[in-house]
């Protein structure tokens, strides 16, 4: 996209969050955000494990799931994350808690259904990785681990085929960085590995 068009885009954002917005205020599980706006829409597609269409009633946009990475369609996992996430959420009207617009002009955002957070959801059932780079809740770091102690989806692999998706990422993009070893990987560490807030 040039810049000349990004400021169209934001105010087209802007334009759509308003249109569809409710009064309706994030449930009480998850106090990230009290008060902000969010958006109503039934879901008409799952892309991945992270990703999905939702219809709004002022048109249809693509919603990442933010603070978390779940694996690659072809990772280990990645198509069972995917079966996982259309089981729950396909057909499903959803709430939006929107926290930016992504690279990819998708809306990043906290996806509720019926008040549970399916963010945290994906997470806890294995389905998903805290994505440590765009964290601000440390909560998830103890989801994840919980997961991996548990084994449950997958963390029931064997570790050696356990990589984080943003690596294997970067190692499709040919970006040759190798991969973390994280079979040892602890809460401190996840929560060390977020992004810290910067000083006023």
């Amino acid at each position: 996209m040039s810049k000349a068009g990004a400021p169209f885009t934001l105010l087209l954002l802007a334009a759509t969050v308003l249109a569809a917005c409710t009064t309706a205020l994030p449930p009480a599980t998850d106090p990230s955000a009290p008060g902000s706006p969010v958006l109503v829409g039934t879901v008409v597609k799952v892309t991945d494990g992270d990703t999905i269409k939702v219809q709004l009633s002022s048109g249809p946009i693509t919603v990442r799931f933010g603070y978390i990475d779940a694996p690659e369609h072809d990772q280990p996992w990645g198509a069972q994350a995917t079966a996982a996430l259309t089981r729950r959420l396909g057909g499903q009207q959803v709430e939006l808690e929107v926290e930016t617009q992504d690279r990819y002009e998708r809306l990043v955002a906290v996806v509720y259904l019926r008040g549970e957070n399916m963010n945290a959801w994906l997470v806890q059932q294995g389905h998903a990785w805290a994505y440590r780079a765009y964290l601000k809740e440390a909560s998830y770091c103890v989801w994840e681990s919980d997961a991996r102690q548990a084994r449950l989806g997958l963390w029931s692999a064997a570790t050696s085929s356990t990589h984080a998706p943003w690596e294997w990422r970067r190692a499709a993009e040919g970006e040759a960085r190798g991969f973390t070893d994280y079979s040892r990987e602890t809460v401190a560490n996840c929560v060390a590995a977020m992004p810290r807030a910067p000083r006023g």
